[in-house]
């Protein structure tokens, strides 16, 4: 058996206390009373006494102590299913996997700081539900909304620029994909993030942004990547670390488009921030932007729960406390 509040155990000590003190009391009386009269002639000098009765009533108020205490520990006994009901927000991630996230203007390298991010914001949340799209050239579902943060983290490192099947960065297809997650009623309960460099290749960002808005959907971005820009690793060749290189053989720079991000999320009321700005972007982004977005009340799993059975001894203890209060010391 367990209890609902293991802190109140020593609440049980009561009842023997009361026990020891109040046998303490009947044997004083006791003593007192054998000063005067020898016992077999107790009941011959004091009408009707009869000193089980003071046993008997103080055993009975004892054990009314007892279960009272019993009650309050919240004796748990038994299980029932019950639906959990959250409140919270819709939060769509979308993560950038193009080959550019691989650059290492940012440590470990801008894939592994979006990932990291990503990871710390969600075993933050409380009630939120929680889905993952990657992109690049095209976009695609990894974890559908949910509330299991284990098992989106688990699609998390799912995602890698090795499994992308088109190259390049499209934004709009992010935001696209982003939105079919929604159930389509006001958006005023939901939001989506996305964590890339803002090389923004199909140019059609700032358009799907301004169908999120249309939706009441608001977008807030993290700009991956330095304003210097860095260089894109590739496999490498003899044991030698080679870089992306463009026409004529030189080396490609790929470099943030904060203010390309600074359109797409102001188009629907929302906010950008560098990753170099601050020490947790997306932590800050939550806090200060999108924890303010109304939560609404949904169900979530169900779960199966202990039941206090507290009524069973707290009723026990009422009788006993009605029998000792009842019971008369004195033989009618």
């Amino acid at each position: 058996m367990d209890f609902a509040g293991p802190s109140y155990v020593p609440a049980l000590l009561a009842a023997p206390l009361l026990a020891f003190a109040g046998w303490r009391g009947l044997r004083a009386g006791e003593e007192a009373l054998r000063r005067f009269l020898e016992r077999e002639r107790w009941a011959a000098g004091i009408p009707g006494f009869a000193p089980s009765r003071k046993r008997l009533r103080l055993g009975l108020g004892c054990g009314a102590l007892l279960l009272a205490s019993l009650a309050l520990l919240g004796p748990l006994v038994g299980t029932t299913e019950r639906a959990i009901l959250r409140r919270g927000i819709d939060l769509v991630v979308a993560l950038d996997t193009s080959r550019s996230m691989l650059a290492r203007d940012v440590r470990p390298d801008r894939l592994g700081r979006a990932k990291r991010e990503i990871r710390g914001l969600a075993r933050r949340l409380r009630g939120d539900r929680l889905a993952l799209v990657a992109f690049a050239g095209d976009a695609r579902v990894l974890c559908p909304l949910t509330h299991d943060t284990a098992s989106f983290e688990l699609f998390l490192d799912e995602a890698d620029p090795a499994r992308n099947r088109v190259g390049g960065t499209n934004l709009a297809a992010a935001i696209r994909e982003s939105l079919r997650l929604f159930d389509g009623r006001t958006g005023a309960h939901e939001a989506i993030v996305l964590l890339t460099d803002g090389e923004d290749l199909a140019g059609e960002g700032l358009a799907a942004a301004k169908e999120a808005d249309a939706k009441g959907i608001r977008i807030f971005v993290v700009g991956m990547g330095s304003v210097g820009g860095g260089k894109i690793p590739i496999e490498e060749a003899e044991g030698k670390e080679a870089f992306l290189t463009g026409p004529g053989g030189v080396e490609v720079r790929t470099s943030l488009d904060l203010e390309g991000l600074r359109r797409i999320a102001e188009a629907t009321g929302g906010d950008a921030i560098q990753v170099e700005s601050s020490p947790a972007p997306l932590d800050e982004i939550y806090d200060k932007r999108i924890s303010a977005i109304a939560r609404r009340e949904f169900e979530g799993t169900k779960r199966r729960v202990p039941i206090d059975r507290y009524q069973w001894p707290l009723a026990a203890a009422f009788l006993l406390g009605l029998l000792s209060t009842a019971m008369r010391e004195r033989k009618p």
